[in-house]
Formats: structure tokens, sequence, C-alpha cells
């Protein structure tokens, strides 16, 4: 029962579950919803593939637009709540703003108590300090590759000695599937390098 599972909460449970990718099953999730005292009917999903923000996240928008204060949002892990650590910080700190009870299965964290509040508090913040530092470690990484005077973007996929290969193939009248399939490449690769060519 909602009631037992929730004793300090007196609105509505509601859940929340995603996943990363489209083939990927909510089944799971949904059990432990469940499992927790969340009705079926109350569980809002995402299925996503590549990076989204909240807006192309249609079941986390529904929820946030229906929830009240007073309620209570169950999600089994507080990295359901969004694709990055920024975006997992804002909404703890939305939802404690609004007045919203959330309760993360894995952490075992329930914002109804002050202790609840603290760990969802310290969990954003080292969210956010990960995200900072991670900006640093891939800032000082380009720095000292710029410095020794190696490439910073991403490596090629052909070197200019297979990419004059390619061009060889192409003017002898090879296709570029052909070319691709011999260089191990796409055959976007290949027109890529013939464009460059061309270009020149």
């Amino acid at each position: 029962m909602a009631a037992t599972a929730a004793p300090a909460n007196a609105g509505t449970v509601l859940g929340y579950a995603r996943v990363s990718t489209g083939h990927q099953s909510l089944d799971q999730q949904a059990d432990a919803l469940t499992g927790a005292g969340v009705d079926p009917d109350r569980i809002y999903s995402d299925k996503l593939s590549g990076m989204s923000t909240r807006e192309q996240r249609p079941g986390l928008a529904a929820l946030l637009d229906y929830a009240r204060t007073g309620d209570l949002i169950v999600v089994v892990g507080i990295d359901r709540l969004g694709r990055s650590a920024a975006e997992v910080m804002s909404t703890i700190r939305e939802l404690g703003e609004r007045g919203i009870v959330l309760r993360s299965l894995r952490e075992g964290i329930d914002t109804s108590n002050a202790t609840g509040r603290m760990v969802a508090g310290v969990l954003a913040s080292l969210a956010e300090l990960e995200l900072e530092l991670g900006k640093e470690r891939r800032s000082a990484a380009r720095e000292a590759r710029k410095a020794r005077g190696q490439s910073i973007g991403r490596p090629k996929a052909l070197d200019d000695s297979k990419a004059a290969l390619a061009r060889r193939m192409h003017e002898a009248g090879e296709p570029a599937s052909t070319i691709a399939a011999a260089l191990n490449v796409s055959r976007a690769t290949v027109y890529r390098v013939l464009a460059v060519t061309s270009d020149n």
C-alpha cells in the first residue's frame, strides 16, 4: 500500500523510470517502484537515445507538471533524474523548492526528513564538484597535449599516407565503397578525404 510505504507523506505517490536507449526495458525499474508502493498507473517513464534536454523527456516533464507540494516522487536511483550531474542537481533542487518529497531507493534517500534532505544536498554538491573537476581534467589534458605539440582534436581516421592512397585509388577509378573497404573506414570518411582534395 502506498500509505504504508510513505507514512510521512500525505500527497500522491508518483514514480519515475528512465532508460538510456530505446531497446532497454523499463520493467525492472517499474517492478522496484511498485514494490515501493507506487501505483503502476502513477509511474511516468522515458526511453531515450543520445543526449537529451528535459524538454525532450515527455515523461519527466509530465511528472513535474502533475506533481504538487506534499507529493512523493520515487525513483530507483537519483541518476534517473537526469543525463548529467548538473541536470540531476537542478531537478533535486527544484523538487525541494516546490515542497515535493524525493525518495531514491538505491541511495536510501528520503527528503521528507532532515537527514534525507542533507544527503540529497551533499550528493547534489558532489555531482556539481565532479562536473567541475571533469571540466578541469579535460582542460588540463588539452593544455598538456598542446604543450607537446600533439593534436587536440579527435584523431584522424586516415593518416596522411592512407589519405594519399585513397586519392590515388579514386583517381584510378575505384568507387568509394571499394576504397572504404580496402582502408577499413566508412565511405563518409573517404568522401571527406576526397572533398578536401577537390577543395585544394
